[in-house]
């Protein structure tokens, strides 16, 4: 089994496991080969160092930071180029693309919703964990969502 370090036009970097050099060579002519974040089929091999395994149960996660006082505790996101971040962009892009950002008007919107007044679709916007919690009290399905920087743009 051969494990490259691959990367996209667009500087994303990933691992890609081929049988043999020639089974990666022939995968990336048929346009078989592609980014797990952007879908990007132009594909360069990068250089790297044999990898060796010498401790086991490698965490693929960055640690979380510390909470600042009166603040909450937030998750830690996957590291960089992991299959889990690259896992997570895919699922923030669906999500993206299949709802509506109502910004403040999360809350108000959702209740609406909730009591019948408008028509239901999928909405995503930003509320207090406070408020948050209001909703779910009143048996409203809310669901929090990592706050990435990339969300402001395309997710890549």
């Amino acid at each position: 089994m051969k494990v490259l370090n691959l990367q996209c036009a667009h500087q994303h970097e990933f691992e890609g496991w081929f049988g043999s050099e020639d089974d990666f060579t022939s995968q990336l002519a048929r346009g078989l080969v592609s980014c797990p974040l952007c879908g990007d089929a132009q594909i360069q091999k990068m250089l790297s160092a044999p990898r060796l395994n010498l401790r086991a149960g490698r965490e693929d996660r960055v640690p979380a930071a510390p909470a600042e006082a009166g603040g909450s505790v937030e998750l830690g996101l996957p590291a960089p180029g992991s299959p889990l971040q690259a896992q997570l962009l895919k699922a923030m892009r669906q999500v993206l693309a299949n709802t509506e950002d109502v910004g403040e008007r999360f809350a108000d919107q959702a209740r609406a919703m909730h009591h019948g007044e408008i028509d239901q679709r999928n909405i995503r916007g930003r509320t207090s964990p406070e408020v948050a919690m209001e909703l779910i009290e009143e048996g409203i399905d809310v669901m929090p969502l990592p706050s990435l920087p990339a969300i402001k743009e395309t997710l890549q």
